[in-house]
């Protein structure tokens, strides 16, 4: 698995559509997937689970991400990176941006290339095995 993170409008997606030829899944996790696929906006995913508890949405979006990366020949996951910046007043917003914080600590794990985006600028975090 190939993770993408950097913040909104930072040119993640482009990097991704010139690094791999793949069928791209918008805020979606299919059942069964066949080789290069990535999957984009999972915060959105985890926009529809926020009244469960965050660990446990965590943990079971990271164990369907990690069947996918096994069905697939290449996955690539474009994250946005929300960690930073001003916490938001919202309910809401702080029990997304949570959430995505326990999500993305399973999937770095898990993940054997991290690439962090800066304006457009590749910088990785982690090349080799997943630990």
């Amino acid at each position: 698995m190939h993770i993408i993170i950097g913040g909104a409008f930072n040119g993640k997606r482009a990097y991704v559509k010139q690094l791999i030829d793949a069928t791209w899944y918008e805020r979606e996790l299919p059942e069964k997937v066949a080789g290069n696929i990535v999957l984009a906006n999972i915060e959105g995913i985890l926009q529809e689970h926020l009244e469960e508890e965050e660990e446990q949405v965590a943990s079971d979006i990271a164990e369907k991400i990690c069947l996918l990366d096994a069905q697939s020949d290449e996955l690539v996951v474009i994250l946005t990176d929300m960690g930073r910046g001003v916490v938001p007043l919202e309910k809401e917003q702080r029990q997304l941006r949570d959430t995505c914080g326990r999500l993305y600590q399973l999937l770095f794990k898990e993940a054997t290339t991290i690439t962090r985006i800066w304006y457009g600028i590749p910088e990785i975090l982690k090349k080799g095995l997943a630990q």
